[in-house]
């Protein structure tokens, strides 16, 4: 006894293309006050991380 396969007509690739397609229609360029808002909530980011890195650096110093 054999099992068929299904058969499966909806093409996938088409299908992510279409839902990829739909949010590039949606999407637009950011201002100029969204993208330095952007800018600077990215570059706060950063630095907080960069301290964070820096303050275990210094405490492991010590250790030998």
């Amino acid at each position: 006894m054999e099992i068929a396969k299904p058969d499966i007509k909806i093409n996938i690739n088409e299908e992510l293309f279409r839902k990829y397609w739909r949010i590039l229609k949606l999407a637009r360029t950011p201002t100029k006050d969204e993208f330095r808002k952007i800018a600077l909530v990215a570059a706060a980011g950063v630095l907080i991380v960069g301290m964070i890195g820096f303050l275990i650096y210094i405490g492991m110093i010590p250790l030998p």
